[in-house]
């Protein structure tokens, strides 16, 4: 991996500025963790039968943040992106994909949710999460999506040194 340029989070922030920095935060380790690699490093699985890669995680979170942010505040029937059906999962196989279109749309929903919170009057803002059926808060919305990262990213470390050898040698 090259340098760590990700920027932390306020030590003194409110509460908005907090979660926006956590978020950035998050989203900037997946792409460190990326970094430097190969479209076929990017692709190699965890251990089989799992489809779990660092670009599936990417695409995983393409998707987890349109779910989140895009249809809960804009559109609850915008399609998925890598299925006709509400299914995480599907996003998992990258076996086809690369870094130009993984990423591609992972920024593009980056920026979305980054649009859509900054368009916000406040925290408080509420909307449909159709899969729940019930309205949720965006400040819900952000902690949950930072939960997700949180936890992609703890794999992704573990495929990070899968691919760079570190891991049983």
């Amino acid at each position: 991996m090259t340098a760590d340029h990700r920027v932390g989070p306020p030590s003194l922030g409110d509460e908005r500025e907090t979660l926006r920095a956590f978020l950035d935060y998050h989203r900037a380790t997946l792409a460190m963790k990326c970094e430097g690699l190969t479209d076929e490093e990017l692709r190699r699985r965890s251990m089989p039968p799992s489809t779990l890669s660092l670009l599936g995680l990417v695409r995983h979170m393409a998707e987890v943040e349109r779910a989140w942010f895009r249809r809960v505040f804009e559109d609850h029937d915008a399609p998925m992106v890598w299925s006709d059906r509400i299914d995480f999962q599907a996003a998992y196989d990258a076996s086809a994909s690369t870094r130009a279109e993984a990423f591609g749309a992972w920024e593009a929903e980056v920026e979305n949710s980054r649009r859509i919170e900054r368009e916000a009057a406040s925290l408080d803002l509420a909307g449909h999460q159709p899969r729940w059926g019930e309205d949720v808060s965006l400040r819900m919305v952000m902690v949950h999506v930072l939960l997700e990262y949180g936890r992609h990213n703890g794999h992704a470390d573990f495929l990070r040194e899968g691919v760079d050898g570190t891991v049983g040698a």
